[in-house]
């Protein structure tokens, strides 16, 4: 089976590219949609443009396309990159959001193309316990709910952030994925890397309670 990803940069597209390798399944291409507005109803938005060093770790060829980021009209944009694939199907990181998923799938439909999710309706806690444990590093980027401080920015997930986050699900029910666009991350580093992405020069853009950590100089260096 050769799939095209739907490919953000961040930790459940990385994912879930990773589980279709893992069953013995070509990924022939990512796909990037970058949207102007960083509301975005669907994409991504925090170091999208990155996503051609993750391009290059993965030895997958990308494809990126801008999108105005307006609610429904990105979906064209997301079609038409869609459309221009030449593969037997097309994969996801969605997890949680009916939104996002109902959208993808009506898309493929008219392709006449399957939509695989291999995140689908798991738990949360555990995916990014098993994101962590087979070797993914990937940070914070984003942040955009209460509970969160700037501090989290920049933050690298592991086992013990992982459970400041179910503190804060407990406290302030957030979804400790981000399917309630509550934050966003970006991968640096996983077992299907040939390097890893190194950050030289970064800042943090703070505002009330929500924020940006936005990479302005990155490189790709040997895996230590």
């Amino acid at each position: 089976m050769r799939v095209s990803a739907l490919f953000s940069g961040g930790k459940d597209s990385t994912y879930a590219l990773y589980l279709t390798q893992q069953q013995g399944w070509e990924v022939a291409s990512l796909l990037t949609v970058i949207p102007k507005a960083s509301d975005s109803y669907m994409f991504h938005y925090p170091n999208i443009r990155w996503t051609k060093l993750h391009s290059e770790a993965l030895g997958i060829p990308i494809k990126q396309r801008e999108s105005s980021g307006l609610k429904e009209e990105e979906l064209k944009d997301l079609e038409e990159l869609m459309r221009s694939e030449d593969t037997d199907g097309f994969v996801c990181g969605a997890i949680a959001s009916d939104y996002q998923w109902s959208r993808l799938n009506e898309i493929a439909q008219r392709l006449g193309k399957p939509m695989y999710a291999p995140l689908w309706r798991k738990d949360q806690l555990m995916l990014l316990e098993d994101m962590v444990h087979a070797g993914f590093k990937f940070m914070i980027a984003g942040v955009y709910a209460e509970g969160f401080d700037e501090g989290w920015l920049g933050k690298i997930i592991t086992v013990h952030s992982i459970k400041e986050l179910e503190q804060l699900r407990e406290k302030y029910r957030i979804s400790v994925t981000g399917e309630g666009g509550e934050l966003e991350t970006f991968v640096l580093d996983g077992p299907n890397f040939s390097k890893e992405i190194c950050i030289l020069e970064a800042h943090s853009n703070w505002k009330r309670n929500s924020g940006n950590y936005v990479i302005t100089r990155a490189v790709l260096e040997d895996k230590k």
